[in-house]
């Protein structure tokens, strides 16, 4: 997430070929609600659905479904249909039904560079965020909201970057949140993390949480998870104060009035990476009942103290000085993403095992092999017997769960020992 991420209900969204009145009109109506998180009882089966496209090129760097229409973002230029069909000419974005794998041509907007994140926008629409500067030849520096219908951009959605990118973006259907390294947005000065009208792109001037003293050179914000009911977000990232407070590359933020809350951790404290990266935090998740997230984590090549190259949860409370209810440790490999039922907490990256405290890039004592994708117990922190496999290569950036299943993006072609190049999705048994 990954941030958690619940999709909106639909309703027919008003056209975005209208005068200009009719298009004020439509940015004033009402948002409509976000639905809850999607929960599954049970782990998801180990073999993936045959009918998801397959991504031919580059990497899937997140994946959003909204009612039967699957988005697809990352920094790829070429999707075929499922099957062996057609070959689409795609860059950076594209849309497909779920159930068929049905790649939705009607939705081909022009995006000029890497789509990292992606959230619900108000009505039929998507809500991009990532490094590229414009969208069918409109200037829209690393934010956009798109029609899910023919994907053109709602021109009264006028958010853009003041330099910089956007990392990760989160909404609860009212406001979007954007997470990155920017100075600021439409001219306000933000600095890595902003709250924007998530029908018109306005920045939130009363939302103005201020991180900084970087632990390296840039100071940005990695990710963001937003709770189920909108009233807390934790973000993480290259900082260590926020509002002056010691806040070591982790803080939750109180959404009501933008000030960061008691709850605090030195868990990521330890420099447990190496000078090239400016953090080895990565993806965080709710649980869809938001009593506790999860972090996962990267980091350099050895091994040190630490929760880097981890999963972790650490309970939704305001406790200052907390630390994590349990850790799973891969033993030296990476993990880049995370989403969180009722009955497992997924993780993706490129490791080779779980439940691997004592490893140093070896299967250590009570390890269990898991290659690239591994689900965790969520009370107890250790791997459930879940485990389909899948190429590793640089790793798994994306995770979704959906009513039905698990979609998977990443990098590679194997997914459970089958040909799902670069997306797959794992339906509930």
């Amino acid at each position: 997430m990954k941030s958690s991420r619940p999709f909106l209900a639909l309703t027919m969204g008003t056209m975005l070929l209208l005068p200009v009145g009719a298009a004020t009109a439509a940015s004033a109506a009402p948002t409509a609600p976000a639905a809850p998180p999607a929960d599954h009882s049970r782990v998801v089966g180990e073999q993936p659905v045959r009918w998801t496209p397959h991504v031919l090129d580059g990497a899937v760097k997140d994946i959003l479904r909204i009612g039967d229409t699957v988005v697809v973002a990352g920094s790829f230029s070429r999707v075929a249909e499922a099957g062996g069909g057609r070959t689409h000419d795609l860059h950076h974005l594209f849309a497909f039904e779920h159930g068929t794998g049905r790649i939705l041509r009607g939705f081909s907007p022009n995006v000029d560079g890497t789509v990292t994140s992606l959230a619900p926008g108000p009505g039929r629409t998507v809500i991009i965020g990532g490094e590229f500067d414009s969208v069918d030849g409109r200037d829209s520096e690393g934010l956009a909201r798109l029609s899910l219908r023919d994907g053109r951009a709602a021109f009264w959605f006028r958010a853009s970057l003041d330099g910089g990118t956007a990392h990760r973006v989160a909404s609860d259907g009212e406001h979007l949140y954007v997470g990155g390294d920017f100075t600021g947005v439409n001219g306000v000065e933000r600095t890595a993390l902003a709250r924007l009208d998530a029908r018109t792109g306005a920045v939130d001037e009363e939302f103005a949480p201020r991180v900084s003293d970087p632990r390296r050179s840039v100071l940005k914000v990695q990710e963001l998870a937003l709770s189920p009911d909108g009233r807390r977000l934790v973000v993480n990232g290259t900082f260590t104060k926020v509002d002056g407070h010691d806040r070591y590359q982790i803080a939750m933020i109180d959404t009501a009035d933008g000030s960061v809350t008691p709850w605090s951790t030195s868990a990521y404290a330890a420099d447990c990476d190496y000078s090239l990266m400016q953090t080895y935090m990565r993806q965080m998740d709710f649980s869809p009942d938001g009593s506790y997230f999860a972090v996962v984590t990267a980091g350099g090549p050895k091994v040190k103290p630490g929760l880097c190259k981890s999963a972790a949860r650490f309970e939704n409370t305001d406790t200052p000085d907390s630390e994590p209810t349990w850790s799973n440790k891969t033993g030296g490999d990476s993990l880049y993403s995370v989403e969180i039922t009722s009955s497992a907490v997924y993780v993706g990256g490129h490791q080779r095992w779980m439940d691997n405290p004592e490893g140093a890039l070896n299967p250590g004592p009570g390890s269990v092999a898991r290659e690239g994708i591994a689900a965790v117990d969520p009370e107890t922190g250790k791997a459930l017997p879940w485990n389909p496999g899948r190429t590793r290569g640089h790793g798994a950036e994306a995770l979704h769960a959906t009513s039905d299943g698990l979609y998977v993006g990443s990098d590679t072609e194997r997914l459970a020992g089958e040909y799902h190049a670069r997306l797959g999705m794992f339906p509930l048994s």
